[in-house]
């Protein structure tokens, strides 16, 4: 087998680069959304009346979500959560662009993490259009990439794992559906706030 230095070609031609790209772009783009929520809770705690740049109308806003219970869930804000998965997605992604191969074990609790980070996303989705009846354009961003994560860290694992066969190959079949399958929610969150909140009302 020919090698360049001293790693093999046919180890880089299998090393995949898709996922930690789509890790690494998705994660910059969380953490940079989750650090711009923390910047404002920041704002917020030191002057509750401060007019924050994400605050565009009454319906379309930062502060009545960061000032919120749902804001804190776990007693602390929720940009903190943000900061913490997003890096990991970050460190991750990396990690597998220089190479790295993490073991089944990582995968099947990176796979736990994702569904829970999708899970509250869906639950804040839902207190958001339903319940505080705003939307934080900061916390949209998160939405929007969290999605695809969760769809590729899942689907990844399934098809690359030691799972039942048949589930392996829904895998790989769905991993190539990924992109239909976020703008599917896309399209549903999108609906949704129109039906409840008149969105676009806010604009026309």
């Amino acid at each position: 087998m020919r090698q360049t230095g001293s790693v093999p070609l046919t180890d880089s031609v299998r090393r995949p680069v898709g996922l930690p790209i789509t890790l690494l772009v998705t994660g910059a783009i969380g953490l940079l959304a989750s650090l711009a929520l923390t910047l404002d809770k920041i704002a917020l705690l030191e002057n509750p009346n401060v007019q924050l740049g994400c605050n565009f109308s009454v319906l379309i806003g930062c502060s009545d979500n960061l000032n919120s219970v749902q804001g804190s869930v776990f007693g602390f804000p929720n940009p903190i959560l943000g900061l913490v998965f997003w890096a990991a997605v970050i460190t991750v992604g990396v990690g597998m662009l220089a190479g790295a191969r993490f073991a089944g074990w990582f995968w099947a609790l990176f796979s736990i993490g994702t569904a829970a980070a999708l899970a509250l996303v869906v639950w804040f989705i839902i207190q958001s259009i339903f319940v505080l009846r705003v939307l934080c354009p900061w916390c949209m961003v998160t939405w929007v990439v969290t999605i695809p994560v969760f769809f590729v860290v899942v689907l990844h694992t399934l098809r690359s794992e030691p799972v039942p066969a048949p589930l392996r190959r829904v895998a790989s079949v769905g991993f190539f559906w990924i992109p239909a399958a976020t703008l599917v929610c896309y399209v549903v969150i999108a609906v949704l706030a129109q039906v409840q909140l008149d969105v676009l009302g806010e604009f026309f």
